[in-house]
């Protein structure tokens, strides 16, 4: 069985750059915004479209099962929702199926539950995940701290809705993950060789 890693992370955390180390030292595909370019070739949507609707909870009522059979509908928008939640699905398991991988959010935990990834959760306190962001370059320049501060805290929220519909469990809670790294006020770069040893002597 192929060893996978499954990151899910707060915005602002470092969890995506920690997801990128790791499958460079560790030799491991990696796979973040590559799902959601497959996706929008497989439904011919556009990546942005895609994009949008993961990060956004379903408009179902009901959470998706995949394999479950559904009645008629007649709304398309609600017709897209489900493509794209089933694409993932099957997207994910191909790509876990490949070989040794690291996939970054998008219920890659849940969804791989059956081959038994190692779950990580990465959070951070505020202030870091601030800095963090204004870090990373020109899209949170012009932001004044209040914005950006709420712009994080919609961001984990609609992830945090996203997750607990799709899967029933919450987010962030630390009974469904191995390892959850604080990584307030620590380099990112510095840590990564650390969690990479680590992960080498439990997926052996």
């Amino acid at each position: 069985m192929n060893r996978i890693v499954t990151i899910g992370r707060e915005f602002g955390s470092g969890g995506r750059e920690l997801g990128r180390r790791l499958s460079e030292i560790m030799g491991m595909a990696y796979y973040d915004k590559e799902i959601v370019t497959e996706i929008a070739k497989r439904t011919s949507m556009s990546e942005e479209y895609v994009q949008h609707i993961i990060e956004h909870r379903p408009v179902m009522s009901y959470p998706i099962s995949i394999g479950r059979s559904f009645y008629p509908m007649v709304n398309p928008i609600t017709d897209q929702h489900q493509t794209i939640y089933q694409e993932q699905h099957r997207i994910i398991r191909e790509m876990a199926e490949k070989s040794d991988c690291i996939i970054v959010g998008r219920c890659g935990d849940y969804i791989l539950k059956e081959q038994n990834p190692f779950r990580i959760f990465v959070y951070a306190e505020m202030e870091s995940k601030m800095a963090r962001c204004r870090e990373r370059g020109a899209e949170h320049e012009n932001l004044t701290d209040r914005e950006l501060k709420q712009q994080i805290s919609r961001v984990d929220k609609n992830r945090a809705k996203y997750y607990e519909f799709y899967t029933g469990h919450r987010w962030g809670e630390r009974l469904n993950y191995d390892l959850c790294i604080n990584t307030t006020d620590r380099s990112i770069k510095e840590l990564a060789p650390l969690v990479a040893h680590f992960l080498n002597e439990c997926l052996q």
